[in-house]
């Protein structure tokens, strides 16, 4: 085949997989319930051999779906039929770090913790904190626009990415963003911070570095009412404090979780928060005070401060470790992704164990409390027929309720193919046409991972009929196609 002999001679011949045996592993993300055994495997050594590999593939007419760890949640990098995944986990390097600065760049390989801990020895670290930071790359954060606990505070990835490099489908090199993270025109980082590899190959990306603060400490509060913790996360915020993290847990979280971890986690709580405060000494004396009397006021159970660093870590490890503690709760996991207004979250909560309920599907709750981003946990059998399914439908449900609530149908994890239906509730034809604009703007073949991320208006028409008809919507709800 033309294509295949082109790669070939392009990169080092092992560089090109096209055994099944081999393709096989790259066949799904980690949203595992939609698989496709690539036919072409790349995985380039250096930005040249990467520019190379998209003049072919756009000379060949060929899809390109860009892959980098595989920890993404949405199947943005599920390979299409009949295309090329390219796989950027050999360029790993870190190209630069300036203390003095305070920036860092790297090739779209590396490792978010490898990072802070290239950073730790000049006391900066780099704030994006997602759960899978072990494994996951900064380009996958960039692509995603992930965030973590940490977020409330510090930010998303486009909150601390000042450049990025890509390539088109052409192989042309673009710049986008400079150090100083200003711009006198448009604002084109933001718009590839999150286009899920629709746009460009990401090859290189510059990051802000942060001071560590003076000091961190960790609140942990128990309450035996899901709604009083709810209630919580607002009365801190409204009283004027920014924890560097605030994140919160049900009870069947938060069983699992103490149970996985031995983190030291009450477990006869309702729900719990975790709630962390750094920065100069002395404010955050006065901040542990003032959400300790909130917490209690508002009806904490249980408020207790680590005593060390090692007690924070335990505590941290309880949270950090929630996905896979749930996952041993049942034989299958969905993870939903959907943020909403901080004063919806008591009702919210509210109308996802209703769902629940309807359905017949156990949901464990964790999440970004302070900045309202959910991470409902559905639990079900694939096993079983139809599990998967109602799984489906309940987890698009859930996303249905964000929007309603006046959120979105993505926080951190990305659309992929796993939201094309919820994104329809979200956006009108006229949002969506813009956005199709875009991608023609940047890739006018669409050969860019196709079929990802936006959907098409046909798609949309679709998923309002089958949501009227279903009785989920009254007609007049749904936006415009």
């Amino acid at each position: 085949m033309a294509l295949i002999d082109e790669l070939r001679r392009a990169l080092k011949r092992q560089a090109v997989l096209t055994a099944r045996e081999a393709c096989v592993a790259f066949e799904c993300d980690a949203l595992t319930a939609h698989r496709q055994i690539p036919d072409i495997v790349v995985l380039p050594e250096s930005v040249e051999e990467v520019q190379a590999v998209l003049r072919i593939c756009r000379a060949h007419g060929v899809p390109v779906v860009t892959r980098g760890a595989g920890t993404g949640l949405s199947g943005g990098a599920k390979p299409v039929a009949g295309g090329v995944l390219l796989v950027l986990s050999k360029l790993n390097r870190i190209l630069e770090l300036d203390p003095l600065r305070r920036i860092a760049r790297l090739q779209p390989g590396a490792t978010n913790l490898s990072i802070s801990n290239a950073a730790r020895p000049f006391g900066l670290f780099y704030a994006p904190d997602p759960s899978s930071q072990i494994a996951c790359t900064i380009g996958g954060n960039v692509a995603e626009n992930s965030g973590g606990v940490h977020c409330l505070k510090y930010g998303l990835t486009f909150n601390n990415v000042l450049q990025v490099k890509i390539l088109t489908i052409e192989g042309e090199a673009l710049t986008i963003g400079n150090e100083m993270q200003e711009t006198c025109g448009l604002e084109l980082l933001a718009l590839l911070t999150g286009s899920e590899g629709m746009l460009g190959v990401i090859v290189e990306v510059m990051v802000k570095l942060v001071p560590r603060p003076e000091r961190t400490e960790l609140l942990l509060a128990a309450f035996d009412d899901i709604a009083r913790c709810a209630e919580a996360v607002a009365a801190i915020i409204a009283a004027g404090i920014i924890p560097a993290g605030l994140e919160m847990m049900d009870a069947m979280t938060i069983k699992a979780a103490e149970s996985f971890a031995h983190c030291g986690y009450p477990a006869d709580a309702n729900a719990l928060l975790l709630c962390e405060l750094d920065g100069v000494s002395a404010d955050v004396d006065w901040q542990i005070l003032r959400v300790s009397e909130l917490l209690r006021t508002l009806g904490a159970t249980l408020v207790r401060q680590a005593a060390d660093a090692a007690e924070r870590d335990r505590m941290w490890s309880g949270r950090k470790s929630a996905f896979p503690a749930v996952a041993k709760l049942a034989p299958d996991y969905y993870c939903m992704d959907g943020t909403i207004p901080r004063r919806r979250l008591s009702e919210v909560l509210a109308q996802i164990a209703a769902l629940s309920q309807q359905y017949g599907l156990p949901i464990a709750n964790v999440f970004h409390a302070g900045d309202g981003n959910l991470h409902p946990l559905i639990l079900f059998d694939a096993g079983k027929q139809g599990e998967l399914h109602r799984a489906e439908e309940l987890g698009a449900d859930v996303l249905g309720l964000c929007v309603a609530a006046g959120g979105t149908v993505t926080g951190e994890h990305g659309v992929g193919i796993e939201k094309l239906g919820p994104m329809c509730l979200q956006f009108n034809a006229d949002e969506l046409n813009a956005f199709h604009a875009i991608k023609a703007a940047f890739d006018p073949a669409g050969l860019l991972n196709p079929g990802k991320a936006v959907p098409t208006l046909a798609r949309c028409a679709d998923y309002g009929a089958l949501h009227v008809h279903q009785g989920k919507m009254p007609h007049a709800h749904l936006p415009r196609f």
